[in-house]
């Protein structure tokens, strides 16, 4: 049995370093600020402009005034601060944030990623992916393995329009957990999740993957 969307993000978390400032991408990348673990002190970052997010609100506590880039609606922490966001931007142009989450529609084996957008289908504009993916250090990508139609999403090459080249350190899907070293060494797989067979990630991957750990 796959990990569930929480069970992803919960996975996720565990990349948090104290200290670290974050970046949530939308989808299930926003599902980490509930799941922060204990004893771990981060700042979220949101490109609309907020340092210190806090986690979503209690059914009947939402202000719709406090929301991500997702446009979900979220909390503010007593050392919450607010600005523009060309002075968000350029904390992350600046190097400033230290790991960004975010979701992706195709990773390729080399670091490739795309994410912002399927040609032909209506979209909002790229968002602040582009600007995130060149200017923090550490990219971490949560996502389900295949689309709906069950073709893989770790590929040999992106086929979709890129986001950036040579950028995904880890990718986290429902099946495990695949560390790309852009050097050159490829995807590694680190972690299989519970109830998932090395034969049924096999099955469902298209990119060359280096399985030996498990093997």
């Amino acid at each position: 049995m796959a990990w569930t969307r929480d069970e992803m993000a919960a996975r996720a978390a565990r990349e948090l370093k104290d200290g670290f400032y974050v970046n949530l991408g939308i989808g299930i990348p926003t599902l980490v600020a509930n799941m922060i673990p204990e004893g771990i002190k981060v700042t979220l970052q949101s490109e609309n402009g907020m340092l210190g997010m806090g986690p979503f609100p209690y059914e009947g506590e939402a202000d719709s005034d406090l929301i991500n880039a997702g446009k979900q609606t979220i909390t503010e922490l007593p050392q919450t601060s607010y600005f523009s966001s060309a002075d968000s931007f350029g904390m992350i142009r600046g190097g400033h944030i230290n790991l960004s989450i975010l979701g992706a529609m195709q990773v390729a084996e080399n670091g490739d990623l795309a994410n912002w957008m399927v040609p032909g289908k209506m979209i909002k504009g790229m968002g602040g992916a582009m600007d995130l993916v060149a200017g923090v250090p550490r990219v971490v990508v949560v996502m389900d393995h295949t689309e709906k139609a069950g073709d893989s999403k770790l590929k040999h090459q992106c086929s979709l329009p890129l986001t950036g080249k040579g950028v995904v350190d880890m990718v986290i899907t429902d099946l495990g957990v695949f560390e790309i070293d852009r050097k050159g060494s490829g995807v590694v797989l680190i972690e299989i999740a519970s109830g998932v067979t090395l034969d049924e990630i096999k099955a469902k991957t298209e990119a060359t993957v280096n399985y030996s750990k498990f093997s």
